[in-house]
């Protein structure tokens, strides 16, 4: 397969197993990481995949990353929004610095990834862009405010860029888990995690590999019809 995947957040959990899944079916993959070196070396070294480092709340760092994924790929078909951020905080305990740098880890590196990576899409008239959600920007559970905003903001991006960009061909989708049991899952109290079990029909939380598999999925050519969706990967909530 020629077709380049680029994921963001490849080091984490979510992130890694999506990357293995691209990489099993084919994809020339990149990904990018910020803080976490060894991982990432890690992670493709066992996969083959690339890695670019970037802070992507910096959108010079964003241009020379998707610059060095054309430049190494060709091209870029399929972005895949993975990139994010949470914090453990009572609202009333939520600074000004603390909203904006988790609206920025979860939505400003959206826009700023999706922005350079769709200008080639656009010119080809082809392109496929999947957004990483969460339950928690849906559903009435007990998350930090600041990164539940954030991640409802996910389902209005998909929705609006899936409509403008329909014309050129481009599909937007957005894929939302429910409690994955690695990634910000471990940070969950066992209180939480409880609660969400008992009201859950698959009875346990998630796995990375479930919801990367829709990832996946999505960015084929077997999910043609299907645009402007928020696909629940949550076991039934």
């Amino acid at each position: 397969m020629d077709r380049t995947v680029l994921v963001t957040g490849g080091s984490g959990a979510l992130g890694g197993s999506i990357v293995r899944c691209f990489r099993r079916d084919g994809y020339q993959t990149a990904f990018t990481y910020n803080t976490r070196k060894e991982r990432a070396e890690s992670l493709a070294a066992e996969t083959g995949a690339a890695p670019f480092r970037a802070d992507l709340t910096n959108a010079a760092q964003v241009r020379e990353a998707v610059r060095q994924v054309i430049e190494r790929f060709g091209r870029i078909d399929v972005v895949v929004n993975n990139a994010g951020l949470t914090q453990v905080m009572p609202f009333a305990l939520i600074e000004e610095e603390d909203w904006d740098a988790i609206l920025a880890a979860n939505l400003k590196t959206m826009f700023l990834v999706t922005r350079e990576a769709a200008r080639g899409m656009v010119a080809r008239k082809s392109g496929v862009i999947i957004n990483i959600g969460s339950l928690a920007g849906h559903r009435l559970l007990e998350v930090p405010v600041h990164y539940a905003t954030a991640k409802a903001g996910v389902s209005g991006f998909t929705v609006s860029l899936a409509k403008e960009l329909s014309r050129y061909n481009i599909r937007v989708n957005s894929v939302v888990p429910g409690l994955l049991d690695d990634g910000v899952g471990r940070m969950v109290p066992e209180k939480e995690l409880a609660e969400y079990i008992r009201y859950c029909a698959a009875g346990r939380p998630g796995k990375t590999l479930e919801a990367a598999e829709v990832v996946v999925f999505l960015a084929s050519d077997r999910a043609a019809y299907i645009n402007a969706q928020n696909i629940f990967v949550d076991g039934g909530i």
